[in-house]
Order: structure tokens, then sequence, then C-alpha cells
């Protein structure tokens, strides 16, 4: 449960969200006056509205998939339960996908939330601090004793993630890409990279290794200890394409010897 605020503008404040969000919530004896006015109900509408764009604008994949109407209306659910925390909505949504995960009418969507993180994922990618990408003739230049034995540091704008439940990568991409979402694909798990090494978001699949790999790595794992990751994974990774992969994506940014 949530903590009384004991401030009264923090008081005022927590009403006021309240009552902006659920018209049928009964207000304060002090915002009674102020929630019969015409006007407020002009700006609470506005206020929703701005809130439901912002998700449409953030989850686009998601948007797409379950068409505008079934969208908004689970958007305007969600506003009521999380109003934004921030005064920019660049951001809004950032537990959108968990709460897909236990809204009952997405049930039958298994893949949406799934989806959703990686809509996700690209807002992040797409906001994060710039920082050169690995150069590949760093690595080449290393010893195998010497690479076994470096951090490698994922790029500031990586996201990642393996998705056991379903191929929700190609889900996500043709829709994201507004390509067509008919063809045959295989129902089975997959992984996706997201990178922006420099201007643009790019994205690509990534195997279960690939993600562990990259999961050690940000860990602060050594290259060997990230290897041995990947391999406990998949005992037969293509180490070498991991690496090729994760270098022409941008998705490492730098190097540290220890």
């Amino acid at each position: 449960m949530q903590p009384v605020p004991t401030d009264p503008l923090a008081q005022f404040q927590d009403g006021f969200v309240r009552l902006l969000l659920d018209p049928d919530a009964p207000p304060d004896p002090d915002l009674a006056a102020l929630a019969a006015q015409p006007a407020f109900a002009v700006y609470r509408n506005t206020v929703m509205k701005g809130c439901i764009d912002a998700l449409q604008a953030n989850f686009p994949a998601v948007a797409r998939l379950t068409g505008e109407e079934w969208f908004r209306a689970a958007a305007a659910i969600y506003v009521r339960e999380t109003p934004p925390a921030q005064p920019t909505l660049l951001h809004y949504g950032n537990n959108f996908a968990d709460f897909l995960a236990r809204f009952p009418p997405a049930a039958e969507l298994p893949y949406l939330p799934g989806v959703a993180r990686l809509d996700g994922y690209w807002t992040e990618a797409h906001t994060a601090a710039d920082a050169a990408p690995l150069d590949p003739a760093v690595v080449a230049a290393l010893s195998p004793e010497k690479l076994a034995s470096i951090l490698l540091h994922p790029h500031p704008a990586a996201r990642w993630g393996w998705f056991a439940e379903g191929p929700i990568y190609t889900i996500w991409s043709r829709n994201r890409a507004g390509d067509s979402p008919d063809g045959a694909f295989d129902w089975c798990a997959e992984g996706a990279l997201l990178s922006r090494p420099r201007e643009a978001v790019r994205w690509r699949a990534l195997g279960r290794a690939g993600c562990a790999f990259l999961d050690a790595c940000a860990a602060g794992a050594t290259a060997a200890q990230a290897t041995a990751a990947a391999l406990r994974s998949e005992h037969d990774a293509d180490l070498a394409g991991i690496m090729q992969a994760l270098l022409e994506a941008g998705a490492l940014a730098g190097i540290t010897s220890i």
C-alpha cells in the first residue's frame, strides 16, 4: 500500500491526479469545486489522450498487432493504474509489458508482453548515451590468452533478450518495420539484439548463446567466463560467429584488461 502523503501540497497533488485519471472517484472536499467545473472534464480528456498517444507512439508494434481501438482501450486502463512519473513521456510505459502480462484481455495473445518489451528496448536504445563501437581490429590484434582475460563492455545502447515463449523477435520485427505480417515462420524460441552504434537503431536476431554471452559481459565476466556461459546455454555455439555478429552490430563499446 502506498503511504499517505502528510504534506498538504503532496496531499493535494495526490488527490488531483487521482481525480484526473478516475472520473468516478469521489473528490476530496477541497477538490470538489474544481472537479465540478466544465473545464476540468476537458482538461482530464486532454491529459488522458496525451498519455494514450504517448503509449501508442512508444509501442507501435503492439498497437499494430492489436489494432488501434483495442490498444487505446487497454492504454486507458494502464494510464489510470500507472500515471506518468516524469514530465516527459518519452519513456512512459516502462512497465507496460508487465501490465500486458497480467491483463486478462491479452491472455489470448501470449506474445504481446515480449513484443512490448522489444518496443521498450527500441526506445532505450534510441535514447541511450552515445559511444564509439569497439573496433574489430582491436579484438583481432589480441592474442588468445589476452582475449580470454579481458572484460568486454556492452555498448550503452545495446539491448538484448532471449524469449523462450516463442518467435517474439520475428513477430516484433515484422510489425515494427511495417512489413506484412503474413508469411510462415517457425514457432520457436528466439533472441533479439538492438543496437545503435551511430545514428539509427538497428536490430537482428541473436541466439541463446549470444544472449548468454552478453549477459555475462554485462555482469562483469571476463571474455573466457562469458564464453563458458555461452557454451552452457548452447553447447555447440559458434563462438567466432557470435563475436563477429556482436562486433558487426556495434553491440560492444570497449575492453578492459585485468
